[in-house]
């Protein structure tokens, strides 16, 4: 069994931008009625199917498959909602973690969110000099953003 533990952040400045390098992901949601996701997403030249549970404080189970490249655009085009998710995501190794820094485009164009995936929710960080604030929010998931883009948010 899979679980996910993550914290997310607002990114402030660019000097992120030289600590890592930048992939272009793709990703969609096929709707589902629970508080459950189902996730296709294509990066670089790999398909992955993800599906994960409810949140629970700053956890949720989480398993996640490769799949074939063509099966994947196949969902992306027919199976998820629209709009899609893309953004570029850069990993930034600092100490024993790894950022995630997302650069959102299209609908998101605008938002940079920095996550961190932690062992258990009480472990400590220290947050980079480019971390914003907090924002661990369901309102911040991307397949929230994919239902209510950051486009539409009141600014």
């Amino acid at each position: 069994m899979g679980k996910e533990i993550e914290r997310k952040f607002l990114v402030k400045g660019d000097r992120w931008r030289s600590l890592g390098k930048g992939v272009l992901y793709r990703q969609g949601y096929i709707p589902t009625s629970g508080k459950q996701t189902v996730r296709v997403r294509i990066i670089g030249n790999t398909g992955y199917l993800t599906i994960k549970g409810a949140t629970v404080g700053h956890s949720r189970l989480e398993f996640e498959y490769t799949i074939p490249l063509e099966d994947a655009q196949e969902m992306l085009d027919h199976l998820c909602s629209h709009p899609l998710i893309e953004k570029t995501r850069y990993k930034i190794p600092q100490g024993d973690l790894v950022w995630e820094v997302d650069e959102f485009m299209g609908e998101n164009e605008g938002l940079i969110i920095a996550e961190v995936e932690l062992q258990t929710e009480n472990q400590a960080i220290t947050l980079p000099d480019w971390i914003d604030r907090e924002v661990t929010d369901p309102k911040y998931y991307n397949a929230n953003l994919a239902k209510v883009p950051y486009s539409q948010w009141k600014k």
